[in-house]
């Protein structure tokens, strides 16, 4: 966890977080022509993924923090995102295609060129390779490990695990790995789970993950006058405004302030430990923009689309401002002085104190907020977000982007109408799920919290005919 406690005066500086006093109004792409049903005239020419994650959107801030903190060049930087965008829909595809044979995905090279994909079954190596991917034959499932990994949540639930920090599912090495401080804990809580040992690879870590205070006065937001943290995502639910943050950051009836001491809000809900979520309802005086920003520049959130492992992910925090690393597992728990907190991702970014709640993205896509890690951003360092997605579908929160999607209907266009189904803007959707639109019945193949304008037919690179 990464706030401070405030003793200063409060500094009057830009919240991280794009909640600002005058709202600011987003582009909206072209869609279909007034009145067409996009679900039976889908557009004549479907968007790549690139287009629909609007990779091409990203902001010049973020991309030269890619730069700087993964050793590549712009031209590389802008490629790995479109690769980034291409591989996470491939990856879906052959996850639908393979079934309970799949074994995760991953990209890797200097501008995520190659996307890998393992499953169980050797006879499956041709259908990978007709995708553009290179296919791992492995001896687990990923659903085999993340049900092992479950286990291992629900066994930490009534043991000391301070001894085994952290653990989650590395589908790089097709093993659930649990980094210990004295192997014979890991060994302890596998027996204690009833998990089989040779689904397991205990690593020998040094890595304490903490909650990182201090002492000095900051920016950002303030919770009831005393500690800081940075906001999330901006959101509403129904016509009230507000933001996403981590749990951490505050309980139920805590109050905020912004960074220019004026009265902001109050958290209406806030889960910590078990999961790091939170968020705030914000008062008249504040407008929830689509926006990340740092350093007086804007960066546009367009989608919640989750990214791949290897994905290259960035942070924006009020203490340190951008950094930027690789998401190295999903599907990870981390123990903290307080409990261990479950479903956050471990990435290679840096945090410092006050960067806590802070907004991580890929490319234009919201990621998750900043819960805690280790390391700092001299000497580098480990660091775990909350998933966005989860945040958004427990509160029912929507999140605040700048435009639709690909297909959203201008200004003054009131779009199709009902094409009937139970596909929902709005909704959360997470990888496998299905539903109905026009007729016809679709797969999610990327979890994301469903726009107007992402309708299933308008954007092959999120559903799929099922």
């Amino acid at each position: 966890m990464l706030q401070r406690h405030t003793r200063a005066a409060l500094a009057a500086a830009a919240a991280t977080g794009a909640l600002v006093l005058t709202g600011l109004s987003g582009t909206a792409s072209a869609g279909t022509a007034p009145g067409a049903p996009r679900a039976a005239q889908p557009r004549a020419s479907a968007p790549t993924a690139a287009e629909t994650l609007r990779t091409a959107d990203t902001s010049a801030a973020v991309l030269h923090a890619m730069q700087r903190d993964l050793g590549i060049d712009r031209q590389q930087a802008e490629r790995r995102l479109s690769n980034e965008a291409e591989a996470g829909a491939t990856a879906g595809r052959l996850r639908a295609a393979l079934g309970a044979e799949f074994a995760g995905a991953w990209v890797h090279g200097a501008d995520s060129g190659t996307l890998t994909v393992a499953t169980t079954d050797a006879a499956d190596a041709a259908k990978i390779r007709a995708r553009g991917a290179e296919p791992v034959v492995v001896g687990h499932s990923l659903a085999a490990l993340d049900s092992a990994k479950a286990r291992l949540d629900r066994a930490a639930t009534h043991r000391d695990t301070t001894g085994t920090p952290v653990w989650y599912v590395d589908v790089r090495t097709n093993a659930l790995v649990i980094e210990a401080v004295r192997p014979a804990a890991a060994h302890a809580l596998l027996t204690a789970a009833g998990v089989d040992p040779s689904l397991a690879r205990v690593v020998k870590s040094a890595e304490r993950p903490r909650p990182l205070y201090d002492l000095r006065g900051g920016d950002a937001y303030y919770i009831n006058g005393n500690t800081r943290c940075s906001i999330g995502f901006p959101i509403t639910r129904g016509t009230q405004q507000g933001f996403a943050s981590a749990g951490h950051c505050g309980r139920a009836g805590s109050t905020t302030t912004g960074s220019n001491q004026v009265a902001q809000g109050t958290f209406q809900a806030s889960i910590f430990p078990g999961n790091d979520m939170s968020w705030v309802a914000v008062n008249s005086s504040w407008t929830a923009t689509p926006y990340v920003s740092q350093n007086g520049q804007n960066l546009q959130v367009t989608g919640s689309t989750v990214a791949t492992v290897g994905a290259s992910v960035c942070r924006s925090g009020s203490t340190t401002g951008w950094h930027c690393g690789t998401v190295q597992q999903l599907n990870s728990s981390v123990t903290y002085q307080e409990g261990t907190v479950s479903g956050v991702t471990r990435t290679s970014v840096c945090a410092e104190p006050g960067d806590s709640g802070g907004s991580f993205i890929s490319g234009s896509q919201a990621q998750g907020v900043t819960s805690g890690g280790s390391g700092d951003c001299t000497s580098g360092g480990t660091t775990y977000f909350q998933p966005v997605n989860p945040i958004l579908s427990t509160y029912g929160l929507t999140l605040k982007t700048t435009t639709g999607g690909p297909g959203d209907p201008g200004p003054g266009d009131p779009g199709p109408g009902d094409p009937g189904g139970t596909w929902a803007a709005g909704t959360v959707y997470q990888a496998g799920a299905t539903v109905t639109y026009g007729g016809a019945t679709y797969r999610c193949l990327q979890g994301h919290q469903a726009q107007p304008g992402w309708e299933p037919p308008n954007v092959p690179a999120l559903w799929q005919r099922a």
